[in-house]
């Protein structure tokens, strides 16, 4: 088991991705350079099987020896290894590869899990193994969520693609639909009214995303799909019959992500800096959103959005690698500041007491709330490129008193990585609170308060 890829905690210096911070199709692929990137050291739980302290995080592991983890130029095939014997608290328990691209989004519905990528393919699989697949013509997938038998992948050309599972065999999924629809694209088309502006002398319709699709969020007990877009907008469609029911201009730069929430509340994040609150509201039969507020306007452009399961807070990572939060019980005031990276964060999920950042510094750290106390537990190490996304599913072995819990993480480096946390697990990380409600985290040789930027505006 890779025992020096839990917990880690990283001795060196942080490596400048300032170059490379643009996750668009035409991002630096170069991530295993060893000179640029060299290996991380890592610190885990002297308990851990198999521990040893000088020993580099991932070398010599089953993973990094595994024949099936070897890059191939050719007859790209999915490789899956597993690492579950005496695993510790907080660990790698499995990681999967297809030599096919970079892996952009992420989605988990019971035993299964979709990984979309910058191919044609949306991938499923099963307790590690490849379960099915489905193929797209637009290239890139930036985005997937799930909705009972439908799953709504967000891609680079600005469509949103409905996929529905067979009823007789759940590893068939066939096309269902395109959103907008080609009927209400055309009967749109025919009244000038339904064009807008979105850019210097070019039009379209406003139920059209007119650049790419970069996040997708849903409200089910609304029924409501929310998607972001690079166009600056947000629009909301009805799930029922595919319809485009509201288009917001919602940013002066691309909406990087959009975050459905409790009573109504939605929540929006931005390459221009900041983060807004909208209220959706009825309006004679319909509904429309409204502007509430500005959580936050920065420098750093906003790169993820996450609301914990209760909808009591709100949490945004950035382009300079720190997650602010609001409490929902304080009327949205800022709560303070996680400082657990030195570069961007591009993604984050919540679960429980529990809330996961993954970095372009390529790794995960784990932090636990206990009021207004965030806890790093533990950094998970084991990416060799940035992490890009990030799904979290309750684990079979999970209990009142253990809560368990599954952790997905997609990177750059083309492989999707399978941890075990638990909310009880006692990391290598010393954690403390310092005043203006900041929680972070310091590792012998590095001061976790200072903060390097990064150019990251897309996500």
């Amino acid at each position: 088991m890779l025992a020096a890829e839990t917990n880690g905690i990283s001795r060196r210096p942080t490596p400048n991705y300032r170059n490379i911070m643009h996750s668009d199709p035409n991002i630096s692929a170069s991530f295993s350079n060893e000179d640029e990137y060299p290996s991380r050291r890592s610190i885990a739980s002297g308990t851990s099987p198999g521990f040893h302290d000088n020993r580099l995080s991932g070398e010599g592991s089953p993973m990094t020896m595994s024949p099936w983890n070897q890059t191939s130029s050719s007859n790209p095939k999915s490789s899956w290894s597993q690492f579950e014997e005496m695993v510790p608290q907080n660990c790698l328990i499995g990681s999967m590869t297809r030599e096919e691209g970079h892996i952009y989004s992420l989605a988990t519905t019971g035993e299964l899990l979709y990984t979309g990528s910058d191919s044609k393919n949306i991938r499923v699989w099963k307790n590690l193994k490849e379960f099915s697949g489905f193929k797209s013509n637009s290239g890139l997938v930036k985005a997937i969520v799930i909705s009972g038998d439908k799953i709504f992948t967000g891609h680079q050309d600005g469509k949103i693609r409905v996929w529905k599972v067979s009823a007789k065999n759940a590893s068939v999924h066939k096309r269902a639909g395109t959103l907008p629809t080609l009927k209400d694209i055309f009967k749109s088309s025919i009244n000038p009214s339904n064009y807008v502006e979105v850019r210097r002398r070019r039009s379209a319709l406003w139920i059209k995303h007119s650049d790419a699709i970069s996040c997708l969020s849903l409200n089910e007990e609304q029924g409501l799909l929310y998607s972001a877009s690079w166009d600056r907008t947000f629009k909301v469609w009805r799930i029922s019959d595919s319809k485009c029911l509201e288009s917001i201009s919602a940013h002066d730069d691309a909406v990087n992500s959009v975050v459905a929430s409790s009573e109504g509340m939605v929540f929006t994040g931005s390459a221009d800096g900041s983060v807004k609150v909208w209220r959706r509201e009825l309006q004679g039969k319909g509904t429309k959103h409204v502007f509430v507020q500005t959580l936050l306007k920065q420098e750093c452009a906003v790169t993820a959005l996450c609301v914990n399961a209760s909808g009591s807070v709100v949490y945004c990572g950035s382009s300079d690698g720190l997650v602010n939060f609001w409490e929902r019980e304080k009327q949205l005031s800022h709560g303070g500041v996680l400082r657990g990276h030195k570069v961007a964060v591009l993604c984050l999920a919540a679960a429980a007491n529990l809330v996961f950042s993954g970095s372009a510094d390529k790794t995960i750290c784990v932090w636990k709330r206990e009021g207004v106390v965030h806890t790093c537990l533990s950094v998970l190490t084991g990416h060799n490129g940035p992490v890009k996304c990030l799904a979290v599913g309750e684990d079979k072995e999970s209990t009142a008193k253990n809560p368990r819990w599954v952790v997905y993480s997609g990177s750059l480096d083309k492989s999707v990585k399978v941890w075990s946390v638990s909310e009880t697990a006692e990391g290598g990380v010393s954690s403390f609170r310092s005043e203006g409600g900041v929680s972070s985290f310091r590792t012998e040789g590095e001061g976790a308060d200072s903060v390097g930027g990064g150019s990251h505006k897309r996500r």
